[in-house]
């Protein structure tokens, strides 16, 4: 997962002959788009067409629906520019520059600063350049913590925040083979749509975009994969690594599988029902999945005696030189230590401070409308970091969006997150007392969610513009919880900030100044959501003494279905029934490759070495869920839609036109 301004020059040139240029590098940067919600994507037009994954995009083809129009099961094309559907709540970003700022940030933290001094110089110094960097240049600026601490960079994006919805093929397309099939391969999933990016109410006119390849990839092809992959933990010492294993991560599949069970017994209820829970569904499943991998590669004795053996050698290296021993020699047990503070507020820290007991966008928006009018209150440099002004107008687009509620939803959830609150803390807590109101969880989250007027729009746009007097004055009961809980929250959210994130930072940070000095400086950083480029080979692999190919076709699709009798997940939409008689069959719909990827990473373009677009990321196999921690292409897998299938599709299924004309493909 290489850095952009550090690309893997070297390997290229040794193992593919590939010279990477910095025109090629900047035209696929610049042609990359970040899904700010979570996802990837690129443009493929330079009329701002914009392709993603349909599971990226499932939020907003579900708020664009209604009980009469559900876009998710039927699908949804725009035949005119005016047809297409603006979507709610959708930020693109776009990499257009990228600075190191390490000696600025590492300059404000003094020596002989203790924590919680360093922590608010910090963040002191981070806004401060986030802002002066708005202020010039007009672009999104985020500093971005790389190596765990080790470096810091400013990312500059260009933002679009009017995004509409030109295609999505049917769920039963996209996602077909459902959750049995999710991390499995072979797939056979037309897991696509396309936006377009608009700038002052016309389509975006965009310099950078990716050429289509009507061919796709083929065997053995060089390939790579240009997107966001959210986070990985390979840099971790194998004490926080050891942490996940025991601490972390089985409280959170423990969360998954309550939350899961929930949604499932709500979306059974009726079609509605479904509609209306079904992107969440699709999270929660998804993550139930990841975190069975993760958490059992972290339970295979062989990987972590690897990554044992790995910090053995790096400590015995430092160890060794004087110099080293004394500048970074304790930077582990700094880090255990930190960890070890963690496990003390750890549930309390999740149940408040993240939100856990308080499960409901509702209560969401009140915190947001409660911490906005304080903390605006503040100088920038001491504001909370998701407050500062270079994020305002980001978090105000999301604060101030028009996507629906559903109350009755909302009631449901907010109920089993006050219920399990009151599960983990015990009913005699006193704050727990306080929130409940001395009824059932149910009762309570029914009386919050009837009583509170923060799910109106004009409602949130006047408590914001009143300021920290019209929040102190109400009475709704919404905003009134979040005053309630807040100064808990706050006391837990600076425990986290002085004692555990800031020394872990310094911690870090000598780490990897420890790697680099033993390395050198030809190591790419762990995965933190922006911009990465991976390299790879289009493969198939070996599993269970068969050897399974590269590519499944448009016929194998149908021949998965009528092998699992065309029952719901297997079941093909009416639209790929009907003209079955039309397709070439022998088209790849699927492919894999050995280009290192983690969630984050759904909907980045395949790109072949000429910069053009082969296909679209959409899921890896089981045996890739261990590279949060470690990479390996020896089984795993990332899996592809095809250029070639999504062009057959379009043209014979969907007779998408006006796609294909921006596609170049008419």
């Amino acid at each position: 997962m290489w850095l952009f301004n550090n690309p893997p020059k070297q390997a290229l040139q040794q193992k593919y002959n590939f010279n990477i240029t910095p025109a090629w590098l900047e035209h696929v940067q610049r042609a990359s788009v970040r899904f700010n919600d979570g996802g990837s994507g690129s443009f493929v037009s330079a009329n701002g067409l914009v392709m993603t994954n349909h599971h990226v995009g499932t939020d907003c083809i579900q708020k664009l629906g209604t009980k009469e129009h559900d876009y998710i099961k039927t699908g949804f094309y725009a035949r005119t520019l005016q047809e297409e559907a603006k979507c709610a709540d959708v930020e693109l970003n776009v990499l257009m520059n990228m600075e190191d700022v390490t000696a600025h940030v590492n300059g404000a933290v003094k020596p002989g600063m203790d924590a919680a001094t360093a922590e608010k110089a910090r963040r002191a110094v981070i806004n401060t350049i986030e802002k002066d960097s708005l202020d010039r240049t007009g672009l999104r600026s985020d500093v971005v913590t790389l190596y765990n601490g080790g470096e810091y960079q400013l990312y500059r994006y260009k933002k679009y925040t009017d995004v509409r919805l030109v295609f999505a093929p049917e769920k039963d397309a996209a996602f077909f083979g459902g959750d049995p099939d999710n991390f499995e391969y072979p797939r056979y999933d037309m897991d696509i749509c396309f936006f377009r990016a608009y700038e002052n109410g016309a389509p975006a006119k965009v310099e950078h975009y990716l050429k289509w390849n009507a061919r796709g990839a083929g065997n053995e092809d060089l390939v790579f994969v240009s997107g966001n992959p959210g986070s990985t933990s390979r840099l971790d010492t194998v004490a926080h690594l050891e942490f996940l294993r025991d601490r972390s991560n089985p409280f959170i599949m423990n969360l998954i599988w309550r939350r899961e069970v929930l949604l499932r017994v709500y979306s059974e209820r009726d079609r509605e029902n479904l509609r209306r829970a079904q992107d969440e569904l699709f999270g929660i499943e998804n993550s139930r999945k990841a975190y069975n991998g993760m958490e059992a590669g972290l339970q295979d004795p062989s990987l972590m005696a690897k990554k044992r053996a790995e910090e053995e050698k790096l400590r015995a290296s430092v160890n060794q030189n004087p110099k080293l021993r004394e500048a970074y020699g304790s930077a582990w047990e700094d880090v255990a230590a930190t960890l070890k503070t963690l496990n003390g507020i750890f549930t309390d820290m999740f149940l408040l401070e993240r939100g856990g007991a308080f499960h409901s966008r509702l209560f969401d928006i009140a915190r947001t409308l409660l911490r906005l009018a304080e903390e605006s209150r503040k100088p920038n440099s001491e504001r909370l970091r998701e407050y500062s002004e270079a994020g305002l107008e980001s978090l105000k687009q999301e604060l101030f969006s028009s996507a629906p509620i559903y109350n009755d939803l909302e009631t449901l959830e907010l109920g089993d997150s006050l219920s399990m609150y009151a599960e983990m803390k015990g009913e005699d807590n006193p704050l727990v007392q306080k929130v409940l109101a001395g009824k059932s969880p149910e009762a309570r989250a029914g009386e919050l969610v009837r009583g509170t007027k923060v799910g109106d729009i004009a409602d949130r746009k006047r408590l914001a513009a009143g300021g920290l007097q019209a929040i102190e004055e109400s009475n709704d009961p919404m905003i009134q919880l979040a005053r309630l809980v807040d100064p808990e929250s706050r006391r837990l959210r600076k425990i986290y900030d002085d004692q555990v994130d800031e020394p872990r930072r310094q911690a870090y940070g000598k780490i990897a100044k420890a790697r680099f000095a033993v390395y050198g400086t030809g190591i790419y950083p762990d995965a933190t959501f922006t911009l990465r480029l991976s390299f790879g080979e289009v493969k198939g692999y070996e599993e269970n003494g068969k050897q399974i190919s590269w590519m499944t076709t448009m016929g194998g699709a149908f021949e998965h279905a009528a092998a699992h009798g065309d029952q719901e997940p297997f079941h093909l939409p009416n639209s790929w029934m009907q003209h079955k008689a039309q397709l070439d069959l022998s088209t790849p719909l699927n492919f894999v490759n050995t280009c290192d990827i983690i969630g984050g990473n759904s909907g980045s373009p395949v790109i072949n070495r000429s910069g053009e677009l082969v296909g679209i990321i959409f899921d890896g196999n089981i045996q890739s869920l261990v590279l949060d921690y470690i990479y390996s292409d020896k089984q795993a897998r990332a899996v592809a839609v095809s250029s070639a299938g999504i062009l057959e599709a379009l043209r014979k299924i969907y007779g998408a036109e006006r796609v294909l004309s921006d596609l170049g493909m008419k």
